[in-house]
């Protein structure tokens, strides 16, 4: 999997009493981040670059929506009521977080003395373009539809765009917005006619995406009525990929619509989910190269079966935070891991370092690279590491896993998963714990389920409830988790140069460097192991690192087989330091933390102008740009420059001060 997943962290110190005229500002952005911190479940399955199994991913598709659709209603309200909170007791919450050090994440590479900065500020200081196969950056540039030589059904005519009235449109945009309390509206057929009927139904579907019509007799007149179709499956089939519409599609047209989306703090998953909701459709008809993060602006190529240009078109009119265009058709979906990386834009926010240190700092990560960890969100924010869940899992110890996900624990949570931990600790009734969690979908509602449907004497099954890529993640982040702390020995034992015994690739083939080889190669060439039974490990003292540690975690490392063939890890091999292409970087000054410091493709698109600078302001910002290749953590890349603990617990005690 693909990702530029990265937790909203401030990277600063507490600030002098020069800074409070902007506190008010900052407070309110920072405590809206409070709840991308905490997940539902608290185990953070990541949707970060990185998989070493990419056919964890290619079940993801068909797993993003449950299927009780007003279940995921409520726990999306659920979700969003819960966005504030005190940011004193949040950070109070988050003293039992983990650090990097928890993880392994505990050298850098560069000498330059280390400065404070605050990443992520607004979610718009963070910009991905994701970087095709053929090495072309994505960009939003243009709206247009493509023509066709051959007319659709799906295509609306000329008359589709007049056979409403302004009043019409008005109130069927209220209803396919939510704005009022109406479930449906009513249009009078004035010319009653099969065809006129028809044009009607056709002009609300193609303006109005997400509308379902139908025809019905009021008084001897005809209406067609117009309703949400969300949350209504039994008046409208949802169309899948073996059977997405039946209507005719071209001949000369190719079978997939890639477009661009842009989407401004929203991830990928939540985007196609209403993209799915808005055309009726099942979000496993789309396909995409990788997922996107939430807090940030992102830029990606999508692609969709058999859905028009202009119906995907006219989804710009009601969508809110995201953009689709650069239309056209091909013959093929996109497939996971299709890409050759991403692009990154990233504002750091009232730095603290002179421009020495910065020069110093960015050459560094420019020539030199930084520790390809794999980064905080990879582990989870709460007193439960992910890692720990894995690792369980790889024991057999199915009575931990359950444990571990239900016991109580200390930490960033929602109201409901604390009650229903505590019931769970007070009753072990899976019922009676369920009761205590409206939210259904998180984690702990799907195994409760399986321990209601199988028995507590059957976890295996109980566990198998929860999508397969969730439980993957937890091995995942167990592999993670083993890498980094295999990769901190290894640099405080052997440097940054390439020694007897470590690991290179030739092709995808993994072998020894020979000591009379080991001038031909530079720390960039070496390789560490995730540890399965399809790697082999180096020749020095590390190679008998790896097996200690699994010793100590009760693992044989010669044993990676698991009885349960979902468990079975094979390994990877991963480069143990990156160095990023198109490194650029400037310094510059502003007054205003609102303000953004670069425009964006919809900027560009909507002809904004240029932010204007003070050219002596009140702070300071680094904007710096650098692309990345798929598996690898903009954060770690961030670390290095800053030289900081980017963990959600470090940086929160930094900022309690800040938030005030």
């Amino acid at each position: 999997m693909e990702t530029v997943e990265m937790n909203s962290v401030s990277l600063k110190r507490p600030r002098s009493e020069d800074d409070v005229a902007n506190a008010d500002e900052i407070k309110r952005q920072k405590i809206s981040e409070k709840s991308k911190t905490g997940n539902d479940s608290g185990q953070s399955v990541e949707t970060v670059t990185d998989q070493p199994d990419k056919s964890l991913l290619e079940d993801t598709k068909n797993e993003i929506i449950p299927n009780e659709e007003s279940e995921e209603q409520e726990d999306e309200e659920l979700e969003d009521s819960d966005e504030d909170g005190d940011p004193e007791s949040f950070a109070d919450m988050m003293k039992h977080g983990l650090t990097e050090s928890d993880v392994g994440i505990t050298k850098f590479v560069s000498s330059h003395k280390g400065f404070s900065g605050i990443l992520k500020e607004r979610y718009s200081d963070f910009v991905v373009h994701e970087i095709g196969k053929d090495g072309r950056v994505s960009h939003l540039d243009d709206f247009s539809v493509p023509v066709d030589d051959e007319v659709n059904f799906e295509d609306p005519s000329e008359e589709t765009f007049t056979v409403l009235s302004d009043e019409d449109k008005q109130r069927l945009e209220e209803l396919q917005l939510l704005k009022n309390k109406e479930t449906s509206v009513a249009i009078e057929v004035i010319e009653d006619t099969k065809e006129k009927r028809t044009v009607i139904h056709q002009a609300v579907k193609s303006l109005f995406p997400g509308l379902e019509t139908k025809t019905e007799d009021r008084d001897g007149k005809k209406y067609i009525i117009a309703y949400h179709a969300a949350g209504k499956k039994a008046l409208a089939k949802v169309r899948t990929a073996t059977d997405p519409r039946k209507h005719s599609w071209p001949k000369s047209r190719g079978s997939y619509c890639h477009f661009v989306l842009y989407k401004e703090n929203k991830d990928t998953m939540d985007a196609i989910n209403v993209l799915s909701k808005f055309l009726r459709v099942k979000p496993n008809i789309f396909s995409y190269m990788g997922t996107k993060d939430k807090r940030a602006i992102t830029v990606q190529e999508i692609a969709v079966l058999r859905i028009t240009a202009q119906r995907l078109a006219h989804l710009n009119k009601c969508l809110m935070n995201f953009k689709l265009g650069n239309f056209s058709y091909k013959n093929h979906p996109l497939k996971l891991g299709e890409l050759q990386g991403n692009h990154f834009t990233v504002v750091l926010r009232n730095i603290t370092g002179t421009d020495g240190q910065i020069e110093q700092a960015m050459h560094s990560l420019r020539e030199i690279g930084f520790i390809n960890y794999y980064g905080m969100q990879r582990f989870g924010t709460t007193a439960v590491p992910t890692y720990q869940i894995g690792r369980a899992i790889l024991q057999n110890n199915w009575n931990e896993v359950m444990d571990l996900i239900l016991k109580p624990r200390p930490g960033a949570e929602k109201g409901y998963l604390v009650k229903c931990r505590e019931e769970w600790a007070k009753t072990k009734d899976p019922a009676a714990a369920l009761k205590k969690l409206p939210v259904k979908r998180c984690v702990e509602g799907q195994l409760l389920r399986g321990l209601l449907k199988y028995g507590m004497k059957n976890i295996i099954s109980a566990f198998g409830i929860i999508p397969r890529n969730n439980r993957l993640m937890y091995i995942h982040s167990y592999q993670s988790y083993v890498w980094n702390n295999m990769v901190s020995k290894r640099i405080e034992e052997y440097g940054l140069r390439a020694v007897p015994g470590d690991l290179t690739l030739k092709g995808a083939t993994a072998v020894h460097i020979e000591e009379g080889d080991v001038d031909n190669y530079t720390i960039h060439d070496v390789v560490m192991p995730l540890p399965g039974f399809d790697v082999i490990y180096p020749k020095h003292k590390i190679g008998e690192a790896y097996k200690e540690m699994l010793v100590a975690d009760n693992l044989d490392i010669n044993n990676m087989r698991h009885k349960i063939r979902d468990y079975s890890l094979s390994g990877a091999y991963r480069k143990i330091i990156i160095r990023p292409q198109n490194v650029n970087w400037e310094v510059v000054a502003y007054d205003d933390p609102r303000i953004p410091l670069f425009t964006t493709d919809l900027d560009k698109l909507e002809g904004k102008p240029l932010p204007v600078l003070p050219t002596d302001g009140k702070f300071r910002a680094l904007k710096m740009e650098f692309s990345l290749p798929p598996s690898t953590y903009a954060t770690m890349a961030i670390r290095e420059v800053l030289k900081m603990d980017t963990s959600i617990k470090n940086q929160t005690q930094l900022n309690t001060t800040w938030l005030r």
